[in-house]
């Protein structure tokens, strides 16, 4: 008996074995995609791994090769014997011991100003000539009082004359003897005033023989020096005690600082200073201070410090710009060296060893060298491990591998 089976029946078996072999092919595809894909960001992530890298590296930090390390000396941060070198900056001034503020005697109007800033004047020179109302009335006491000791004068003559006649007694001629005392010295204190309001002793003299009045005050110089300052012009009013003219003796002057207060106590007079004066190229000063000052000036919390130079050629002039540099006593002070320092960013830097062939350029706070050493204020301990030879061609590396 034949079996007639439908041929729809007779073609499933076909079609499901093109199905399986499809849904095959495509799991081998997606197969195949997905380690593409797996193979991609792994390359991916290969070439951004060192750019991570390279971003998260501090810029301050230096790693060298090992052949270069002979290059670069390291060593511990210890204490050392240091005599503390303060800088101050300061300026020249006039010795204020050797300095006249010179001013007119009497009320008046300035008709003449005969010298200027600058000008170099001698003792009992006329700086300047004043008109002046109290002139004429200070002379005519002079002459009352030239007139009344010439009366006593001829008083006492007259009065021994009597006495020797036996015409008068003693006591008549003590009497005029002291008014002759008294009248001589009204004559000399009405001279000591004309002196006073600038009448030189020639013409006090003209007064007294001839009678002839001065018409002008004269304001005269009353030691050598320099005029450094001048507070008048001709038709000013004048008055007693106003300054007009200042003259200073330069021939030793002030070099005056302000030291911050935290180092005040490090500074006594007596200290010796070196001074350099940037106008006279290099050329120094010595000296020693004489005054530290006993208040802060709150407004720059400093204390002022004085030196005295002596200035034989005057080539120093007030007002100059100037360096103190103030060698302090010896004391046991954490130090590294000046060759170990790194400017950077207006700041200085020393380079800490954190590994083998590893460097960190790290900031610090330093005093002031002294015997090729610099003070640790802050910045490094006792016993950091740091640079000493080579610190500026490591810096040179680091840049050098930053720009890299």
């Amino acid at each position: 008996m034949s079996l007639n089976m439908p041929s729809n029946l007779i073609a499933a078996p076909a079609r499901s074995g093109r199905l399986v072999n499809a849904m095959a092919l495509a799991g081998l595809l997606a197969a195949t995609l997905a380690l593409s894909a797996c193979g991609r960001n792994e390359e991916a992530a290969a070439k951004a791994a060192p750019a991570a890298a390279a971003q998260e590296q501090d810029p301050l930090e230096v790693h060298i090769a090992a052949e270069m390390a002979s290059n670069f000396a390291v060593k511990p941060v210890a204490k050392a014997q240091i005599a503390p070198l303060q800088e101050v900056s300061g300026r020249i001034e006039a010795n204020e011991r050797q300095v006249t503020r010179i001013g007119a005697a009497v009320t008046g109007r300035v008709t003449d100003v005969l010298v200027e800033v600058g000008d170099r004047v001698r003792p009992g020179q006329v700086l300047a000539r004043v008109a002046s109302p109290e002139l004429t009335t200070a002379q005519l006491a002079y002459l009352r009082a030239h007139s009344a000791a010439t009366l006593a004068e001829r008083g006492v003559e007259r009065a021994r004359q009597l006495i020797a006649a036996d015409v008068i007694g003693s006591a008549e001629l003590l009497r005029r003897e002291s008014e002759l005392s008294i009248a001589r010295a009204e004559q000399r204190a009405a001279g000591d005033q004309l002196r006073l309001i600038g009448i030189p002793d020639g013409a006090i003299a003209q007064l007294r023989d001839k009678g002839t009045l001065q018409s002008h005050a004269a304001v005269l110089a009353t030691g050598a020096g320099v005029v450094i300052e001048r507070k008048v012009s001709s038709g000013q009013v004048a008055q007693p005690g106003d300054p007009l003219f200042t003259v200073a003796d330069l021939a030793s002057v002030w070099v005056v600082g302000a030291i911050p207060e935290q180092l005040a106590n490090g500074v006594r007079a007596g200290q010796s200073v070196e001074i350099s004066v940037p106008a006279l190229g290099e050329r120094n000063l010595s000296g020693q201070i004489v005054y530290v000052g006993d208040t802060v000036t709150p407004e720059t919390r400093t204390v002022t410090i004085r030196t005295q130079v002596d200035n034989p050629e005057r080539d120093l002039k007030p007002q100059m710009l100037a360096v103190m540099r103030i060698q302090g006593e010896a004391r046991e002070l954490l130090a590294v060296p000046a060759d170990a320092v790194v400017r950077e960013n207006d700041r200085d830097h020393v380079f800490v060893q954190k590994g083998e062939n590893h460097y960190r350029l790290t900031p610090v706070d330093l005093g002031a060298v002294s015997g090729g050493l610099r003070p640790v204020v802050k910045g490094v301990t006792e016993g950091t491990s740091i640079v000493t030879t080579g610190a500026f061609h490591l810096n040179n590396e680091r840049k050098r591998a930053e720009l890299e």
